[in-house]
């Protein structure tokens, strides 16, 4: 997993010694890395805007140019498996590659109680689906199904878990969404006059309430998705690929490689990818799913399965408002605009959308 990203995507080194700034790295930390990777001084560290979840800089040593991240959302066990993963997935033609190793031979660092992984640094660009021209958009199609073949042989060789037989998906009853809603808009409420974020999510809650009574009927049967499932990535999007002289480069973030149903992964990566500003790109969104279907022949039911499903796991998730009111994490309020305004432009038009999945454009 080589990491990088375009000069205006990175954020200066920040000063200020606030332990709640996310964008530095302690010095005692940082004293500790370049030991344990045994590398020389640190010439220059950036923060890297990019990241949501997990913090990342890049670091201009002088062995040479790197990658690091703070991994604060992943299980050590898991952190480990799926880094395992990736030499393999390089030697098959992903553009993935191994972190860096310990001068213990670990793949991670635990550093007074932060957990690290340090990777080359690979230049390039995180480009937006809209900027992608129609023939990249197929390309990244085929980037993604080929990246599921991949993950399919990698099975064997890297020691990850059999694929099981079943995979199951909880479909969350209008009545439980709209129980969360109102413990949220309590959340609201308490702010009182609150700022503008607080007046954009109680009206955005007491919306979404009414959007889950009118349309309660259409939320989808059973929780066993259709079509093929196996080994993906898991956050397959833009902000975690990589872009130069208009080709992809290199595919980051690995820390939620898991079995989903293939199609699930298909969809999403379309809808974070191509629903830009509210509104869905149908023309991208349909040669991104040809682009796949070139190479993996999923079938239209199981893509038209899929936007259904994650189309209603949209209407009832209020995950950036939990972050926001119960974690006190703002980093993902401007997510929670954006895809609001989607699901309504999506919800009025759920036919045409499911019928682009489905290949009818």
């Amino acid at each position: 997993m080589c990491v990088g990203a375009a000069a205006p995507r990175i954020v200066a080194w920040v000063t200020d010694t606030s332990g709640a700034d996310r964008t530095r790295i302690p010095a005692a930390d940082l004293a500790e890395l370049t030991r344990a990777y045994d590398i020389d001084g640190v010439l220059d560290r950036q923060h890297l805007a990019d990241g949501l979840m997990n913090v990342n800089w890049r670091l201009d040593t002088r062995a040479g140019r790197f990658a690091l991240k703070r991994v604060t959302d992943v299980p050590l066990d898991r952190l480990r498996r799926n880094l395992a993963v990736l030499p393999v997935l390089a030697s098959y033609g992903v553009p993935a590659c191994a972190p860096v190793s310990t001068v213990h031979g670990e793949v991670i660092a635990e550093v007074r109680g932060g957990v690290y992984c340090l990777f080359p640094w690979s230049s390039g660009e995180h480009v937006r689906g809209t900027d992608l021209s129609l023939a990249q958009t197929s390309e990244l199609g085929a980037h993604l199904a080929g990246l599921h073949a991949a993950l399919g042989r990698a099975v064997d060789e890297t020691g990850l878990p059999a694929v099981p037989t079943l995979v199951t998906a909880e479909v969350t009853e209008a009545g439980r969404a709209v129980q969360k809603a109102d413990r949220l808009a309590g959340a609201v409420s308490a702010r009182g006059t609150g700022d503008s974020f607080d007046a954009a999510a109680g009206v955005a809650l007491e919306e979404r309430k009414i959007l889950l009574d009118k349309h309660a009927h259409l939320r989808p049967e059973g929780d066993t998705p259709a079509g093929p499932h196996g080994w993906t990535h898991g956050d397959f999007q833009y902000r975690n690929l990589l872009w130069a002289d208009g080709e992809l480069v290199a595919v980051l973030d690995w820390d939620r490689l898991d079995v989903r149903p293939y199609a699930e992964e298909v969809v999403r990566t379309a809808q974070v990818q191509f629903g830009v500003e509210g509104v869905f790109d149908l023309e991208r969104v349909s040669a991104f799913v040809s682009g796949y279907r070139s190479v993996v022949p999923l079938e239209p039911t199981a893509l038209l399965d899929a936007a259904r499903r994650l189309w209603w796991k949209r209407m009832t998730d209020f995950w950036q408002l939990e972050f926001h009111y119960d974690r006190d994490d703002h980093s993902c309020d401007d997510l929670f605009i954006a895809d609001e305004a989607l699901l309504h432009w999506w919800t009025e038009r759920l036919d045409e959308v499911e019928r682009v999945f489905g290949g009818a454009l």
